[in-house]
C-alpha cells in the first residue's frame, strides 16, 4: 500500500513510500513514522494526499511507526492552509510544528504542573464581569473578538476567568504574547491567578524541556501554554481557545525563515479547529479595527482603569526652547523627575536607540563607520567599547587612522541611545540606583529574572528603557515616565509608521500611574504641535484610527489592498537586479495584480546580500498567492540568487 509522507524539511510536497500492514498496524493520517531518505533515516508524518508523479522511482518501505503521538487532522488541514497562504514550503511548517525533536521517546521528567503555590483571590468589578459575559456568550465555535480595553483596565484578569472556566471543561489554552521577555512577570501573576506555572515556549527553553511540553500537550496533560510565536504549532489535543495578547505587536511577524504573522495564522488556526479567538489590545491594528467596523469580528471594550486610577497627566517640552547642549535630558525634565523620586516613586525613562549612539563621525575627515555586511551605519556600545551591526551582528573596535591628519580619527557622537541617556543620569542622580531596559541585556536570562524582581521590590529608582519595557510589564510603584524624543516621523519604507507610533505610546504611558493617582508622561519633543502626539495626549485613538483608514483606502492600501512583497537577494548588486527583472516578466502574466518595482531595497545590503524588491498589490478579496507559487514554482532560479516571498509585509527594509 501506497502512503504519503511529509519530511519535515525543504520540500512542498509529501513523499511516497510503501506501507507493509504485517509489519506495521493500524497506520493512519498523522502518525509519525521513521522512513529511510537518502542515506540517513527521517522523521516523517502520514500526510493527506499522495502528490502524483509521472516518474518512475523506486519506493522505499516505512521502516517504524512511533506509536506513543501523532498529529490530528486539523493540524494537518492548518499546515496546507499556512503554506498556501505563506507561499511556504509544508515541510519547513512541520518542522515547526514538530518542535525540532529528534525522537518522540518519553523520559522520566520533573512535574510539569505544581499545583502547591498559593492563589490570590481576585474580584472582577462591574466591567470586567460585563466583558466576560460578552465572551462567553459568543459561544465556543469560531468567532473572532477582540477585547479592547484601556492600558490597566485588567483585560488579563478577564481572559484569565475565561480560561479558568475552559480548563474546568477539560479543555486546552493558548496564550499568545509578542516577546520572550514578557514571560517572567507573565508567568508570575499567572502563578497567582490559578495556583500553578504554566508551560512555557518559545525558542530559548532547552530540547528536553521542549520535548516535555510537546508530548504532554499532544496528551492534554498540559492545559495552558504561554508562549511565543512558534507555540502556535503546538500539536494541542483539545484546544479551546487561543488568546493574542497585544494582537497589535508588530513582534507577532516573523521575519526570518518561515515569514508569517502569529495573530493571523493564529485566527486561521482558530477556524480550523472551530474555536473561539480573542485579540487583547488597547489601541487595535487598523486591519483589526477595520473587520471590527465592518462586524467580522465582535469587540467588547474595558473604558475604565481598574479601581478607576487616573491615566497620567502629559508635559511636553519643546527641545527647540532649551539650551541642552551635549546633553539629551531639559533642566525641566530633572525637575519634576526629582518631585517623583523624592515621593519614592520609580522613573522610567523611555528612549527607542540601544547603544550609546547610532553612528560616529570623525571631526576631521567626516568618516563613518559602515557595516561591512550590511548597508547601514554601525551602533557605538559604550558599555562594551565596540561598534555593533543591529542586523548582522558584526562588531568591531571604533578606532581608525584618520585620512586628513597621521592621527586617529576624533569621533563627534551623534543621537543618543540609551548607554548615553544612563551615563547622564548616574551623574544627575548620584545617589540612585538606574539600570538600562534594553534587548541587548534581557536577553541574558539571569540579568532579566533579576532586574524584573529589582523592580517589583522598589530596589531601583530609575529604569532606562527600549520600547521592550512598553509591551506589558506592570510595575506599581511607577508613576513618571520620561521620552527622551518623541519622534513621530517614519523612515519612508514603512507605511504603519504612524500606527505604530501611536500604539507605542499609548502603550508606554500605560505602564505609569497603574495604582496611583498622581502620575506623569513627560514628551520632549522638537515637535510638539505634530498630529500624532495631540492624538495621543488627548486619548483621541479612535480619531487617528479612522483618518488612517481614510487614507489608506485613497492610496489602495491595506487593508484595503493585499501587498506581496518578493525580495531577490545575491552577493552580486546585478544579479539580484538582473534577477527581479526576469522574475517579474514571469509574474506579469497574473490577472487582476499590480507588480511595482524593481528596486533596491532601503537597506539594499543585509548580510553581505545585496537586495532588490518587487511589490505585488492586488485587492484584498483576490486571494493571488495560488496562481503566484504556480508561477513561482516553474521557475528555472540561478543558485547565484535567493529569492524571499513576504505576504503582507509589515514593513519594507
Amino acid at each position: 500500500m501506497e502512503v504519503p509522507i511529509l519530511l519535515p524539511k525543504v520540500f512542498n510536497h509529501p513523499f511516497t513510500y510503501i506501507y507493509n500492514p504485517q509489519k506495521i498496524k493500524n497506520l493512519n493520517q498523522g502518525d509519525i513514522v521513521i522512513v529511510p531518505f537518502g542515506k540517513k533515516k527521517e522523521i516523517g508524518v502520514v500526510w493527506d494526499k499522495i502528490k502524483k508523479t509521472e516518474k518512475k522511482i523506486k519506493l522505499k518501505q516505512i521502516e517504524k511507526k512511533i506509536t506513543n503521538v501523532s498529529l490530528n487532522k486539523k493540524i494537518i488541514e492548518f499546515v496546507n492552509w499556512f503554506s498556501s497562504y505563506n507561499i511556504t514550503p509544508k515541510g519547513m511548517i512541520l518542522k515547526m510544528c514538530l518542535g525540532n525533536l529528534k525522537s518522540f521517546e518519553e523520559k522520566k521528567k520533573k512535574k510539569i504542573i505544581s499545583s502547591n503555590i498559593e492563589k490570590t483571590k481576585y474580584i472582577l468589578n462591574n466591567e470586567q464581569k460585563h466583558a466576560l459575559n460578552s465572551l462567553e456568550s459568543l459561544g465556543d465555535n469560531f468567532t473572532v473578538s477582540v477585547l479592547q480595553g484601556i492600558t490597566g483596565s485588567g483585560k488579563t484578569l478577564v481572559y484569565f476567568e475565561r480560561i479558568r472556566k475552559l480548563v474546568q471543561e477539560n479543555k486546552q489554552a493558548l496564550i499568545l504574547i509578542p516577546e520572550i521577555f514578557l514571560t517572567t512577570q507573565f508567568k508570575n501573576r499567572f502563578k497567582l491567578f490559578f495556583g500553578y506555572e504554566p508551560a512555557i515556549w518559545h525558542s530559548k527553553i532547552s530540547l528536553n524541556r521542549k520535548k516535555n511540553i510537546w508530548l504532554s500537550v499532544a496528551k492534554n496533560k498540559i492545559k495552558i501554554v504561554l508562549g511565543a510565536r512558534s507555540s502556535l504549532f503546538l500539536p494541542f489535543k483539545n484546544l479551546g481557545l487561543i488568546i493574542v495578547d497585544e494582537e497589535h505587536d508588530s513582534s507577532y511577524k516573523q521575519e526570518e525563515s518561515v515569514i508569517y504573522n502569529a495573530r493571523d495564522m493564529a485566527i486561521s488556526r482558530a477556524s480550523i479547529e472551530n474555536i473561539p479567538i480573542h485579540l487583547i489590545t488597547s489601541i487595535p491594528s487598523l486591519e483589526t479595527y477595520n473587520n471590527i467596523k465592518i462586524k467580522k469580528y465582535k469587540k467588547t471594550e474595558l473604558k475604565n482603569r481598574f479601581k478607576n486610577y487616573p491615566l497620567p497627566k502629559t508635559k511636553i517640552i519643546n527641545l527647540n526652547l532649551e539650551k541642552l547642549k551635549k546633553k539629551s535630558i531639559s533642566d525641566k525634565t530633572i525637575k519634576i523627575v526629582e518631585i517623583y523620586l523624592k515621593k519614592k516613586n520609580q522613573i522610567l525613562f523611555f528612549l527607542n536607540r540601544r547603544g550609546y549612539a547610532p553612528f560616529l563621525i570623525c571631526k576631521n575627515c567626516g568618516y563613518r563607520h559602515l557595516c561591512p555586511n550590511c548597508s547601514i551605519y554601525l551602533t557605538y556600545h559604550k558599555i562594551l567599547d565596540k561598534i555593533i551591526c543591529h542586523h548582522c551582528g558584526h562588531q568591531s573596535i571604533s578606532k581608525k587612522k584618520c585620512k586628513d591628519k597621521n592621527l586617529l580619527c576624533d569621533f563627534s557622537m551623534y543621537g543618543p541611545g540609551v548607554e548615553k541617556v544612563f551615563e547622564e543620569l548616574k551623574k544627575s542622580f548620584p545617589d540612585k540606583v538606574v539600570k538600562i531596559f534594553s534587548s541587548d541585556y534581557l536577553s541574558k536570562k539571569k540579568y532579566s529574572e533579576d532586574l524584573i524582581r529589582s523592580v517589583n521590590e522598589e530596589k531601583i529608582d530609575i529604569l532606562v528603557g527600549t520600547q521592550m519595557i512598553s509591551k506589558g510589564f506592570n510595575f506599581p510603584k511607577l508613576n513618571c515616565i520620561v521620552v527622551v524624543d518623541a519622534d513621530f516621523t517614519g523612515k519612508g519604507y514603512d507605511l504603519r509608521t504612524t500606527e505604530k507610533n501611536i500604539q507605542l505610546y499609548n502603550q508606554l504611558s500605560g505602564r505609569a500611574g497603574r495604582f496611583s493617582k498622581d502620575s506623569i508622561i513627560i514628551y520632549q519633543t522638537i515637535n510638539p504641535n505634530d498630529e500624532v502626539l495631540e492624538n495621543i495626549t488627548k486619548n483621541n485613538t479612535e480619531n487617528f484610527l479612522i483618518n488612517e483608514l481614510k487614507v489608506r483606502k485613497q492610496n489602495n492600501l491595506p487593508p484595503y489592498f493585499r501587498l506581496i512583497s518578493i525580495i531577490i537577494s545575491s552577493n552580486k548588486k546585478e544579479n539580484s537586479y538582473r534577477g527581479a527583472i526576469e522574475i517579474k516578466k514571469k509574474i506579469e502574466q497574473l490577472n487582476h495584480v499590480q507588480i511595482l518595482g524593481p528596486v533596491d531595497s532601503p537597506i539594499f545590503k543585509k548580510k553581505k546580500m545585496f537586495r532588490t524588491r518587487l511589490l505585488i498589490r492586488t485587492e484584498s478579496k483576490n486571494m493571488c498567492q495560488k496562481p503566484l507559487a504556480k508561477v513561482l514554482e516553474k521557475l528555472k532560479i540561478s543558485s547565484k540568487i535567493k529569492l524571499t516571498v513576504d505576504v503582507d509585509p509589515i514593513n519594507f527594509t
